[in-house]
């Protein structure tokens, strides 16, 4: 469908997406296939400094500062993203609606600012395909407690991740051809195969 596609992997905390980002990263290492992985926030240099400054655990920052710090750090990867575009598979371990979801149905943050700040950074770039990864309450809490360390965004409460994994939803239900629900809460093995191969039929 797509030679060199923008996918990206979204979900909450704990869904799974940064374990299927890394394994369709390898696949793709295997088969000498030409791509890059960024992540956000961060990615690129000086969008990494921001993101030590976003999830510091010691930031305490109002819902519209949290609102720029991502944008700053999507502006400091659209460069990159650019120099790529169509001439490389983009994988990013979350992206525009990441921003949508936890800003404005988590935070409340108004949706046409957050579009607005969007059109102008993205300027006209297209994801292809989205896999988003749902996960329940107690999956979610039972890997979030097998991490070392854990940031400033895996510190709220299950109703503002609730919150945001509804919000998820909605975009997905708008745009169902260009989304692929994955249920994070089954044999991981299992999902892996389901989005390696439609990742396979995205990149002929």
């Amino acid at each position: 469908m797509y030679k060199k596609p923008i996918i990206v992997f979204e979900g909450i905390e704990g869904s799974g997406k940064t374990l299927h980002i890394n394994s369709v990263s390898n696949y793709l290492k295997k088969r000498n296939l030409s791509y890059i992985k960024i992540r956000e926030p961060g990615g690129s240099i000086n969008s990494e400094k921001i993101r030590k400054l976003i999830l510091n655990n010691k930031s305490n920052f109002n819902n519209n500062t949290d609102l720029l710090l991502y944008m700053a750090a999507r502006s400091e990867n659209i460069n990159l993203i650019k120099k790529h575009y169509k001439k490389k598979i983009i994988l990013i371990d979350r992206f525009i609606d990441s921003t949508i979801a936890y800003q404005h149905y988590g935070m409340g943050v108004d949706l046409p600012i957050i579009k607005k700040i969007n059109d102008y950074l993205i300027e006209g770039l297209d994801v292809n395909f989205t896999f988003l990864n749902i996960v329940n309450q107690k999956n979610m809490k039972f890997r979030l407690k097998k991490r070392k360390k854990l940031n400033r965004y895996d510190l709220f409460n299950y109703r503002f991740y609730k919150k945001v994994q509804s919000g998820f939803l909605k975009i997905a239900k708008k745009n169902k051809k260009k989304y692929q629900i994955v249920d994070s809460n089954i044999e991981i093995k299992v999902n892996k195969e389901i989005i390696i191969k439609k990742v396979d039929g995205l990149i002929r």
